[in-house]
């Protein structure tokens, strides 16, 4: 999170509440999204985010490098859903101490294709205090570089992108770019490279706002778009960067999600004085709607709500047929793109160590398939490979059959590999899985079917 002080105010229309993630546009394939849809004082999804707690990373800087005073907990009081579609974050002072809560996504691969657009975008309503009872509030809606998890000290090189900031109830959003060197370099750090306005409409604290940020890949220098309820306001060029510092923060497997509330620090402490004060109050929320990422390229007409959703498909498919890896109905760690491979359509990409795909209901009959085929692309560095597994009615049984892949001349040059299998019978959930030694991007996945 940065340190940025200029404030612009520029009144527009704010948007209402409980909305839903909106539909794919033309154009556009959906990566990965969270409603917050759930019951009330439940935890967010343990699949899609992790729960950071106490001062800092085990090894990482003191108060998360920011000077931040609050303690992160899981405690619904002060992380939960609320019950109507909403993440709240809900900073409270208990005696001298102040908790509150902060997430990450577990995907850590949000990178566009070369020549995609890569859309991340959130509906939020920052906590609604304004004035002296604001004074240390600091929401925030950002992304960090993936090789940050683990090392802690490679910040700023590894990238930050400042989705949306606030501090001290203040009406406006700030976008900001973290990158190169501390203190100083490209990035001017640890400032940033930023810009701010107010929330178009109702006030940041009052209202629901969408907040987006583009990487595009699409045009020759890359760009870098903030986006406050679809109105620009912060952009950057690649232009601006010497090739070091762009490759550092863009030519690693890409970027994790966060969102928290913190209290105090050098942002607010900068625009604030010291804080927080005694005349802050407590237990003010952060509301979040909904976190989506959507990458451009998908097929020209998708249908306007997501093609593959973990509970959109029901499952059930004969297993000797050509079983399609985007009709799963659960995965972690990859995305939906579409694919140049015969018969156009999608396939899953962004496929690397640990992740999965869960298929239900596979049917195999009562003669047993004997042999897996997958149809597979790589354009996975040289000494990058990794293994394409079958597993039966858990992630972590023993494979009953796998086999290598490595880089294939690109990641649409597809092939398709045989397998042999243990043979199958009956009626099962199959889990493709891929393992690797090394945490990059292996592999995409097409499709597979079963035979004998």
């Amino acid at each position: 999170m940065s340190v940025i002080l200029a404030v612009l105010m520029l009144p527009m229309t704010a948007l209402a509440a409980h909305a839903a993630v909106p539909p794919t546009p033309a154009g556009w394939s959906l990566v990965w999204s969270d409603d917050f849809n759930g019951s009330a004082g439940s935890l967010p999804s343990s699949n899609n985010w992790i729960i950071d707690t106490g001062h800092n990373y085990p090894g990482g800087p003191a108060n998360w490098g920011t000077g931040e005073i609050q303690r992160y907990t899981d405690s619904p009081s002060n992380l939960s859903l609320d019950g109507g579609g909403n993440l709240r974050i809900t900073p409270l002072k208990n005696g001298n101490e102040w908790t509150s809560a902060r997430i990450e996504t577990r995907r850590s691969d949000f990178k566009p294709a070369a020549g995609r657009i890569l859309r991340i975008e959130g509906r939020i309503q920052m906590p609604n205090v304004t004035g002296n009872a604001a004074l240390g509030y600091w929401p925030a809606f950002w992304a960090l570089g993936a090789p940050y998890r683990g090392n802690y000290q490679n910040w700023p090189a590894i990238g930050e992108f400042d989705i949306m900031e606030n501090v001290n109830g203040i009406n406006s959003v700030w976008g900001v770019l973290h990158c190169g060197v501390n203190p100083g370099g490209p990035c001017n750090e640890a400032t940033g490279l930023g810009a701010s306005r107010a929330c178009p409409g109702s006030s940041c604290q009052s209202a629901f706002h969408t907040y987006r940020f583009e990487w595009d890949r699409s045009v020759t220098p890359n760009q870098l778009r903030w986006y406050v309820d679809g109105q620009l306001f912060h952009s950057l060029s690649q232009s601006r960067f010497d090739a070091t510092t762009w490759n550092n923060m863009t030519g690693h497997q890409g970027y994790f999600l966060l969102l928290n509330v913190a209290m105090g620090g050098a942002f607010p402490n900068a625009l604030g004085g010291q804080t927080p004060t005694a005349a802050t109050v407590s237990g003010r929320p952060m509301l979040v709607d909904y976190v989506a990422v959507w990458q451009s390229g998908s097929s020209p007409s998708p249908s306007p709500t997501p093609t593959v959703t973990p509970t959109g498909n029901p499952g059930g498919v004969d297993a000797r047929s050509t079983i399609q890896a985007e009709r799963y109905q659960a995965q972690s760690g990859t995305m939906v793109q579409a694919t140049t491979d015969t018969g156009g359509g999608q396939n899953v990409g962004a496929i690397a160590n640990g992740d999965w795909l869960r298929f239900d209901n596979v049917r195999f009959g009562t003669t047993a398939a004997t042999q897996f085929r997958a149809r597979v692309a790589s354009g996975a560095p040289a000494g990058v490979s990794g293994l394409v597994q079958v597993r039966l009615d858990s992630p972590t049984a023993a494979p009953i059959g796998d086999f290598a892949v490595g880089n294939t001349g690109g990641w649409q040059s597809w092939r398709t590999i045989p397998a042999n299998i243990r043979g199958v019978t009956g009626t099962h959930t199959v889990y493709i899985t891929f393992s690797s030694g090394q945490p990059a991007d292996f592999v995409n996945l097409n499709w597979f079917t079963f035979g004998t």
